[in-house]
Order: structure tokens, then C-alpha cells, then sequence
């Protein structure tokens, strides 16, 4: 038999750093840094950790009133694949709500306005080897930002094309192994989770402030 669990409680990640005794910035470039770390694990001894420094990221999904997904399909270069992928960006505008980045990005890659925003889910990129954290919104009455007002898109945004897919089609193509982009299987699979809770464990949140 399995033992049970030694405290009991909700299941929750801890915030619990370790000392850090020096550190450098082995890299810098436009948009992430290289950076390593000598830490102390105490009984596990002293190692040196080296990792990704990430501004961190936003995610939409744009659910319509058929509970149709925003899919967008852009060239990745890392994995030399199109994937098909959720309207996303960097934080990287300082001071600039979280929700506020979503919508903007939102406007920009998919020429989208939503007018209701939920806080869907969170994550944690990869906590191996980055510190990126992933905030994924769900965006609802949509509708489309004015021909006239519509972001310039260049180098791999050009190409990108866009699909409303139905969001069980959409889990389908995860669970099938067609669909690889995390943010994209995180918030698909969240977004089925609380629709099977009608929706009622979401958090609302103002883009007004």
C-alpha cells in the first residue's frame, strides 16, 4: 500500500529559495538572459545551476459564443515546425498588468477585442532549466478590432494563420498527440476542466483596473 501523504492540507507548491552564493550573467541577449548560480542545498551540498532568465509570459484563450478556439499556427525555429498555438507574448513591458499584456497581444496577433477576462490557469514554463511563469486568460465577447487600427505584422507573425476550432476538437488534437505547444495543451485542457465546473472556479478580472 502506498503510504499516505505526511501533511495534510491542500496540495500546493512552496516558495522555499535557497541560499544563493554568487552568481553571474553568462549571456545577454535581447529578450532573455544566461544566467548561473552557486547554490547551497545544505545536506545536498553546494552546486551550480545555470538557467534561462524569462520576463515572463501571458496566453489567451479566446473562447467564442459557439465555444470555438482562437488557434493560431506560427513558425517555431527552435523545433524547425509550425505549431499550433494560442495568442501569446512577453511581459515585456514594465508595469504593465498582466491582463493588460493578454489583451494587447491579443489585439495584435489575431486583430481580437475581448470584452469579459477570466484568469484561467498558471504555470511554470519549465523550472528545470527557466524562470518563466505562464499566465493563461480566457478572453469572451469578442469582436474585431477595425480594419483601419490593425498591427503590422513581420518576420514569423506574417505568415501565421488563424482557425476557430471547436474546443473539445481542439483537446482532441492534444490528447492525439498533434498539438505540442505547452501553453496551448495547459490552457485547452484547463479550459475543458472548468467548463466541466461551469466555469464557477475562474476569477474575474477587470482590464480596467
Amino acid at each position: 500500500m502506498i503510504p499516505a501523504a505526511d501533511e495534510p492540507g491542500p496540495l500546493a507548491d512552496v516558495e522555499a529559495p535557497r541560499p544563493v552564493l554568487g552568481r553571474e550573467t553568462v549571456w545577454e541577449g535581447r529578450k532573455f538572459t544566461m544566467r548561473s548560480e552557486v547554490v547551497d542545498l545544505g545536506a545536498g551540498g553546494t552546486v551550480v545551476r545555470e538557467f534561462l532568465g524569462h520576463p515572463g509570459s501571458v496566453v489567451v484563450l479566446a473562447l467564442d459564443e459557439d465555444e470555438r478556439v482562437l488557434m493560431l499556427r506560427q513558425y517555431r525555429h527552435p523545433v524547425r515546425s509550425e505549431l499550433w498555438e494560442l495568442p501569446a507574448g512577453l511581459r515585456d513591458e514594465p508595469g504593465e498588468p498582466a491582463v493588460r499584456t493578454a489583451a494587447r497581444e491579443l489585439a495584435e496577433e489575431a486583430d481580437v477585442v475581448a470584452h469579459r477576462w477570466w484568469r484561467l490557469v498558471e504555470f511554470l514554463a519549465s523550472p528545470g532549466c527557466s524562470d518563466e511563469r505562464v499566465e493563461v486568460f480566457l478572453a469572451r465577447e469578442l469582436t474585431p478590432v477595425p480594419v483601419d487600427e490593425r498591427h503590422a505584422r513581420h518576420a514569423e507573425e506574417l505568415d501565421m494563420v488563424t482557425a476557430w476550432v471547436p474546443l473539445d476538437e481542439v483537446a482532441g488534437a492534444i490528447l492525439a498527440h498533434r498539438v505540442h505547444n505547452p501553453a496551448a495543451v495547459v490552457g485547452v485542457l484547463a479550459a475543458v476542466a472548468a467548463r466541466a465546473s461551469g466555469w464557477r472556479t475562474l476569477e474575474a478580472v477587470d482590464l480596467d483596473g
